[in-house]
C-alpha cells in the first residue's frame, strides 16, 4: 500500500469528501483493494460470501423518459414497444421458483398509460399465487406513478406496500447530481426526488438497495457527491441493505456515438475495481457491497470479492436492459458458487435482506 493511500486510509474514522476524491484519483489499485478488503473482512468475518437466485422481469419497455444512456426503452408509439401480460409474468415467476428462486425484481419504463390500479392488481395477483419476495419499482417509477396519478409519493408507496411490494431496487440513481441528470435524463426524477422516495420508503418500513451507474459524463467529485448523498440518508434511516455500483455500457445507446465531441467507449476493470473499493471504504454505514458481473463479467466480479464486495448478486435468470446495450453475460448457480469457492469462501444463497438461506 502506497504511503498516500496509507495516510488517508484509517478505518476507524469516516472519510471526508476531499479524501474520497483523493482515493478515486489514486493509481494504487492494490493498496485500495487491500484496504477495502480489510474493511470488508471486519464487517463480514464469516467464512462465506453470498448470492441470490432471482429474475429481472422488465414488464414493459415503453418509456417517456428518453434517457441518453439507455438502449432498452421505446417510445409509446414504437412498434417495438411491449407490455407483458399477467399470464406471461406468472409463467416467468413459476420458472424462477422451480429453479430455486425466492425473489423477483420487476422494473419497467415510465409507461404513460398504466395507472396505479394496474400495479396494485399485479402485485396482489402475484402474492396470491407465489411465495416470492417482490423487489420492484425503482424511484423514477415511483415518482412517475405519483405524477401520473396525482397522488403523494408516500401514498403511492403505502398502496404498493399494502398490495404486496416488499422492497425497492436502487435503480435510476445514475449519478445523484443535477448537472449529470439534466444532461443524461432530463425527463426523469431529480436527485432530490430519488432520495425523497428512498426516505419515504424507509420510513414506511420498505427497505431498499442503492446503486450508482458511473463512467459517463460525471466527474470524480460527482461520484463522491453521490456516495455522500447515500451515506447521509443511511445515517438518517438505516434503510439501505446494500450498495451496487456498475459501469455505463454505451453500445446501442444515444450516447454511443458522442455527446458534443466526445466518443464513449465505456470504462474497464481498473476504474470499476477502484471505484468499488472506494465505495466500500466510504460507505461505512451500509453493510453490503454487491459486485456487478452483469456489466463486468464473471472474472472481474470474482476479483471484486477482494476489493470490498461481499456479494455476487443475482444469478439473473433473465436480464434485458444491459443486454440491450450489447453486453450479455450469463451464469448458472453452479458457476456463481464456483467463483466464490475459488476465492476461498463458502458460497451461500441469501434472501433480499442478506440473510442466509438454508439448503
Amino acid at each position: 500500500m502506497s504511503g498516500e493511500i496509507a495516510d488517508i486510509v484509517h478505518l476507524q474514522k469516516r472519510f471526508s469528501s476531499e479524501e474520497g476524491v483523493k482515493l478515486l484519483k489514486s493509481s494504487d489499485l492494490i493498496g485500495l483493494g487491500v484496504a477495502a478488503d480489510r474493511f470488508c473482512q471486519e464487517l463480514h468475518p464469516e467464512p462465506y460470501r453470498t448470492y441470490i437466485i432471482d429474475r429481472n422481469i422488465n414488464y414493459t419497455n415503453v418509456c417517456v423518459s428518453g434517457c441518453k444512456f439507455c438502449a432498452f426503452y421505446k417510445d409509446s408509439d414504437s412498434t417495438d414497444g411491449y407490455l407483458i401480460s399477467q399470464d406471461e409474468i406468472f409463467k416467468k415467476i413459476d420458472e424462477t421458483v422451480q429453479l430455486g428462486g425466492r425473489q423477483i425484481l420487476m422494473q419497467g419504463g415510465l409507461h404513460p398509460d398504466l395507472k396505479i390500479g394496474f400495479y396494485l392488481d399485479l402485485l396482489r395477483s402475484i402474492k396470491m399465487r407465489f411465495p416470492v419476495h417482490i423487489h420492484s419499482f425503482s424511484p423514477p417509477e415511483i415518482v412517475y406513478f405519483s405524477e401520473l396519478n396525482d397522488l403523494p409519493i408516500r401514498e403511492i408507496l403505502t398502496l404498493l406496500k399494502d398490495a404486496g411490494l416488499d422492497t425497492i431496487p436502487g435503480g435510476g440513481a445514475e449519478i445523484l447530481t443535477d448537472r449529470c441528470r439534466d444532461q443524461l435524463s432530463p425527463n426523469k426524477c431529480s436527485a432530490k426526488q430519488w432520495l425523497q422516495v428512498m426516505r419515504e420508503a424507509h420510513g414506511l418500513g420498505i427497505r431498499s438497495t442503492a446503486t450508482m451507474m458511473f463512467g459517463h459524463i460525471e466527474t470524480l467529485e460527482e461520484r463522491i457527491t453521490h456516495l455522500e448523498s447515500i451515506r447521509e440518508l443511511q445515517d438518517d434511516t438505516g434503510g439501505f441493505t446494500a450498495f451496487i455500483p456498475w459501469t455505463f455500457q454505451p453500445k446501442n445507446t444515444p450516447m454511443a456515438n458522442s455527446i458534443g465531441e466526445r466518443v464513449w467507449h465505456g470504462i474497464g476493470g481498473f476504474d470499476y475495481l477502484r471505484t468499488l473499493a472506494v465505495s466500500r471504504l466510504y460507505l461505512d454505514n451500509i453493510p453490503n457491497i454487491q459486485a456487478s458481473w452483469v456489466t463486468q463479467g464473471p472474472k472481474i466480479a470474482q476479483l471484486a470479492l477482494k476489493f470490498g464486495a461481499n456479494d455476487l448478486g443475482s444469478t439473473m435468470i433473465e436480464e434485458n436492459v444491459v443486454k440491450a446495450a450489447g453486453v450479455s453475460y450469463s451464469m448458472e448457480k453452479e458457476e456463481v458458487a464456483s467463483l466464490i469457492e475459488s476465492m476461498g469462501f463458502e458460497p451461500v444463497q441469501r434472501d433480499c435482506y442478506y440473510a442466509r438461506l438454508a439448503g
